[in-house]
């Protein structure tokens, strides 16, 4: 029988439903669980037992009341250090907030708790969650837990390895370039992008922005869609503010996926959208995942897209975020701070805004090609990355086929330009590389399809999970807890340096 840390979320919430598994049963073996396998990852960076522990009892007595029982009841639910905790340490991957208890709730913490969700702790991020590989000065690198020396990805790294690593079933992610889509492929769990407006962000600092969304992550798609339904949906954050991109919407339907007929899915691929930066090893799994695809759905074409110039517009809207975002806060940073902020920062004032208004137009002509897709296509299927992982003691991979990165945005293209586009995407393990290092696919819909994707990739899903090639890939854990790592100290020394 599965150890309770094993099960699926929405398989664990049925089992509290039905009164045959206790919320604290459930809880010790996530902190078990984490207690064996954290030392060597480094991915719940601030625990909350105590809290968690007296919540996880509260809701057990609830379930023998007979009380009225939330979605997420009894469920342990890991946290992105990036966004706020009511009295759990908060510090964004910042010496400078190594000490911030926050006193309220961001809105997606909120909804976590409302819904019968147990914090059970922060997971590890870059220095204010910019960066693709999740390490910083505060807490050091969150390592692969299919190889602890190369990373995880970022910057919902730690999040990703807390799901990899059955640490809790269920994790909240952000995504600016892609976030939550990187580490989620990195690590084999689920990972999904909704369209902007569908997860609320309250503290976003411009208006009207694709940058900045938050979202679920599971190790299924129904245990992601299931987080999704809880925190989407437009509601005032506990501090009163709310998201002016955020829209009324019935939350609840999207834990309810419909069944999806494969052999009547019209399916587009591009390996690189047109000629984006993808290493020769990705495109080699990419085309195999292909074929071994083609046989199951109503067609599946090369789709027409050319985003190669979604890179420079991603850039340079950069620009703007980054001074809308950071403006504020430039006293406060020192030496070392996060070397990616620094560089965005920096080019943004020497950025003329002529170039941004000209990528802003830019902008919008790649949403309309990239949206006329579907007018042929249910989906559309690309990499979600262009290289296997890389050691976690680089910023960014320093060169890909043999070619120099020239900063850290440069290889993030098969994500950044589903950004600038603003279209929603479930980031889906699709097994392991040549390298035997998970592999993932983004599966991509049209604007506001946020639920018929999900179904799309829950049928997917179990299409891949029937072939041991393509099914979810599962860390070995008894290697993995007997492994050595330098994850924490070398991983803060290593960011020291990189600051520098």
């Amino acid at each position: 029988m599965a150890e309770p840390h094993e099960l699926s979320a929405t398989d664990a919430r049925a089992l509290i439903g039905a009164g045959q598994l206790s919320p604290v049963e459930l809880l010790e073996s996530c902190l078990a669980q984490t207690d064996r396998i954290d030392p060597v990852v480094n991915a719940m960076v601030t625990r909350a037992d105590a809290r968690a522990r007296a919540e996880a009892a509260a809701a057990e007595r609830a379930v023998l009341n007979g009380d009225q029982l939330g979605p997420l009841h009894g469920l342990p639910v890991a946290i992105k250090d990036l966004q706020p905790t009511e009295g759990i340490v908060t510090t964004f991957g910042s010496e400078a907030m190594g000490g911030n208890v926050p006193e309220l709730d961001s809105g997606i913490v909120a909804k976590v708790r409302g819904a019968g969700g147990i914090v059970i702790g922060k997971t590890n991020i870059p220095e204010y969650s910019i960066g693709a590989n999740t390490i910083n000065r505060l807490f050091g690198a969150t390592g692969n837990p299919f190889d602890v020396d190369q990373t995880c990805g970022g910057s919902s790294g730690g999040s990703a390895v807390a799901l990899a690593t059955q640490m809790a079933p269920l994790a909240t992610g952000s995504d600016h370039g892609g976030s939550l889509r990187i580490p989620a492929c990195y690590c084999g769990v689920v990972g999904h992008r909704s369209s902007p407006g569908v997860v609320p962000h309250e503290a976003r600092t411009i208006t009207q922005t694709f940058y900045s969304v938050q979202g679920p992550m599971g190790r299924t798609v129904s245990d992601t869609a299931l987080l999704l339904s809880v925190i989407a949906g437009r509601q005032k954050s506990p501090a009163g503010q709310i998201d002016p991109m955020a829209f009324p919407l019935d939350a609840p339907a999207l834990a309810v996926l419909n069944d999806i007929d494969l052999g009547s899915l019209r399916v587009g691929y591009t390996e690189d959208l047109g000629g984006v930066l993808v290493s020769e090893s990705i495109r080699a799994t990419f085309r195999d995942r292909m074929d071994r695809l083609r046989p199951h759905v109503a067609s599946l074409e090369p789709a027409p897209v050319d985003l190669t110039s979604a890179a420079d517009i991603d850039w340079r809207l950069r620009s703007d975020v980054f001074v809308a975002q950071y403006h504020r806060d430039l006293e406060q940073w020192d030496e070392g701070f996060n070397p990616n902020i620094r560089a965005t920062y920096d080019t943004a004032l020497q950025t003329p805004t002529e170039d941004i208004g000209k990528a802003r137009r830019r902008q919008i002509d790649l949403f309309q090609h990239f949206q006329s897709q579907f007018d042929q296509f249910d989906v559309v299927l690309c990499p979600g990355v262009s290289v296997s992982p890389f050691a976690w003691r680089d910023l960014f991979p320093r060169q890909v086929d043999g070619a120099p990165i020239e900063n850290y945005m440069a290889w993030l293209s098969l994500t950044a330009a589903i950004t600038v586009i603003g279209h929603p995407v479930t980031a889906l393990p699709c097994g392991s590389d040549d390298l035997g290092l998970p592999f993932g696919l983004q599966v991509i819909g049209p604007l506001y399809g946020d639920h018929r994707l999900l179904s799309v990739a829950k049928a997917l899903e179990a299409l891949f999970g029937i072939d041991p090639l393509t099914a979810r890939p599962i860390p070995d854990f008894d290697v993995l807890a007997a492994t050595d790592s330098d994850c924490r100290e070398g991983g803060r020394a290593a960011a020291r340096e990189a600051g520098r």
